[in-house]
């Protein structure tokens, strides 16, 4: 199944296909200049030694909005049920409702046959307003929708209240235009300091704060504040600072495997928090990961080495993931589990590392994966570091065999926060770094943490230089923002 993203003024009925590309000696039943009609599924057939269907599906997603004056909060609009929803202060007369904001179509669309909004009544109901507007574009786009007006009895609400570990994010409605805000307190204390603003953002009539430098295990109470009036009071209680376990990378041991070293980064006896490939590496070399006293930032202790290898009969790219390497599968292939599980919320990802990249000269096998690498060849490698919080149930399960591929999505819907390092740069030195988790949702608690180092970034599909290194040490967690 393929996506097809299309401009909200696009007729659906009738789109033009402009360009294709499809797999070197491949034929498809579809070709440039096809005029589709994507209002329902279209079936393709391409043809390379034997016939798969697929199917385009468009997805044309209009912006929509809906806004009164002195409004109160932000709009509701339903695009199953066609009803738009505002609110107002409860002294509001329904003969001075005036739309200041209207879009329910394409830009350049009609409301009941005028550009404007002259031509929309209200109709006054027991507790609310109510006008019947037939939006309309060009000859494909007709639909009828109900705006809808209520009166609030409250002025301003306090939404939604997130407490991480030394920051919350507030969330708050009000009229727009007046001195939005937040005020805070701890629990045991009855004075309310009111949030800097500096940290809040006014966006309409809704209102969010990111509010740092709170105490870690500490309940709060905050409320949401318009004018002279004021949200309801809600608690929330910050967690607890939690160390990356093992994130200095002091702890390893060896064995003797099929007569090659197997390094793996955690106490003889214990389980491990971090892990690496060099359980599939040993099958044909010794680790490309292993333990360093001689490279680490400040000259002290002992650091993580990545060294990428041609191997031969396969590319390995140094990496240290927290997780378990599961096994080998299909030959030379690995099945793993990408993740450890966590609860808390932590702001950034710092620590230090050193680079020195090769160009790439091993490309996949794969026809398919070959043909679209083919642009990094000969140029430098890329490193990679990146974190990821999410609430899956279990591990993130990754398998590299090329028919089952199955790798880590940036884009999961699992993922709650995320940050990522991609450098190609090459480095005498090491270098701190400090990656800033960007939150998608901020009221989703993790269950597990992801944190993947490589030294190429396309090692999953066996794609790098031979001898590009990377060297990583001493990785932390922080758990507050700067100002």
């Amino acid at each position: 199944m393929v996506t097809l993203g299309l401009d909200e003024s696009v007729d659906m009925r009738k789109v033009l296909v402009r360009s294709l590309s499809v797999t070197e000696g491949a034929k498809s039943s579809l070709s440039v200049n096809d005029v589709l009609d994507l209002t329902s599924p279209c079936n393709v057939t391409l043809s390379l030694y034997q016939e798969y269907q697929w199917s385009i599906i468009a997805n044309r997603e209009i912006s929509r909005s809906y806004k009164i004056l002195n409004q109160i909060g932000v709009s509701e609009l339903n695009e199953k049920t066609y009803i738009a929803t505002a609110y107002v202060s409860r002294d509001t007369k329904w003969k001075d409702l005036q739309i200041v904001n209207l879009k329910l179509g394409p830009d350049g669309a009609t409301y009941n046959g005028n550009t404007d909004f002259s031509s929309i009544e209200w109709i006054p109901y027991t507790n609310y307003a109510s006008a019947k507007v037939k939006v309309k574009y060009k000859d494909f786009f007709e639909e009828d929708w109900e705006l809808r007006v209520y009166r609030k009895d409250k002025m301003a609400e306090t939404k939604q209240a997130d407490g991480f570990v030394n920051v919350a994010w507030l969330y708050g409605e009000g009229i727009e235009g007046l001195d939005n805000g937040f005020e805070i307190r701890e629990a045991s204390v009855t004075e309310w300091e009111k949030v800097p603003e500096k940290y809040v953002t006014i966006n309409g009539a809704a209102f969010t704060a990111c509010v740092p430098h709170l105490k870690a295990q500490t309940t709060y109470v905050c409320r949401a504040y318009s004018g002279e009036n004021y949200g309801e009071e809600r608690s929330f209680t910050t967690g607890q600072a939690v160390e990356l376990p093992d994130g200095s990378f002091e702890n390893w041991h060896s064995v003797i495997e099929k007569k090659h070293v197997w390094w793996k980064p955690w106490t003889e006896g214990t389980t491990g928090y971090w892990d690496t490939g060099n359980k599939g590496v040993v099958t044909a070399s010794d680790s490309n990961t292993t333990p360093t006293t001689q490279v680490t930032w400040n000259n002290n202790g002992t650091a993580a080495c990545l060294q990428s290898k041609n191997l031969f009969i396969k590319f390995a790219a140094g990496n240290l993931f927290m997780g378990e390497f599961l096994e080998v599968v299909d030959g030379t292939n690995g099945l793993l589990d990408f993740g450890k599980p966590f609860s808390e919320r932590p702001t950034k990802l710092k620590g230090h590392y050193k680079y020195v990249p090769q160009n790439v000269t091993i490309l996949p096998t794969n026809s398919d994966d070959k043909k679209a690498f083919e642009f990094l060849k000969n140029k430098p490698d890329t490193c990679s570091i990146y974190i990821a919080l999410g609430d899956w149930d279990s591990p993130v399960r990754i398998c590299t065999t090329p028919s089952k591929r199955q790798l880590f999505d940036k884009n999961d819907e699992h993922i709650i926060a995320y940050a990522e390092l991609n450098s190609g740069k090459a480095m005498t030195e090491y270098e701190p770094f400090e990656l800033k988790l960007d939150y998608r949702v901020t009221n989703r608690v993790p269950k597990y943490i992801v944190v993947v180092c490589s030294a190429s970034k396309y090692g999953d599909y066996f794609a790098g230089g031979d001898g590009s290194t990377l060297w990583v040490d001493d990785f932390s967690l922080e758990y507050d923002y700067d100002n």
